[in-house]
């Protein structure tokens, strides 16, 4: 399995856990959440591997790489209505496909069964480096 800088998933009251060489999401406490998930745990793995393998069928159109490997995406929030954010980047603020992208995005978190709505947000404040591309990507972009 490949090392990724994987995002941080969050939904209401999960258990922290985190793993540094592995492909699974850390789950992470949302700010100010006090109440259990109202989402069976099974069904929260599920969604979160599709959400994922939804995720990496996203390719940036001048990029060779997935937008999970390219470590564009920050942070994916899963609400108990099952809405899904989604806080992404751009490998550059004027990267072309800037518009498309996040539609891109939305579209295909909502074609995993059982997520809500989605959205999708362009956090301009946390600029993209090459440090976040997983083992996998690198090679294809010859980063490394």
């Amino acid at each position: 399995m490949t090392q990724n800088k994987v995002p941080e998933v969050t939904e209401p009251a999960a258990a922290n856990t985190s793993s540094a060489n592995s492909a699974a999401p850390r789950l992470r406490l949302r700010p100010g959440a006090d109440k259990p998930s109202a989402l069976p745990e099974g069904e929260l793995a599920r969604l979160t591997d599709e959400i994922i393998a939804a995720l990496k069928t996203v390719y940036d159109p001048e990029i060779p790489s997935d937008i999970y490997e390219l470590g564009l995406i920050y942070k994916i929030d899963i609400a108990d209505d099952r809405t899904v954010a989604v806080e992404m980047t751009l490998t550059t603020p004027n990267c072309p496909p800037r518009r498309k992208l996040p539609t891109m995005v939305e579209n295909a978190v909502a074609s995993v069964p059982g997520v809500g709505r989605s959205r999708s947000t362009s956090c301009g404040t946390r600029p993209w480096d090459p440090s976040r591309m997983s083992d996998e990507a690198a090679p294809v972009l010859n980063m490394w």
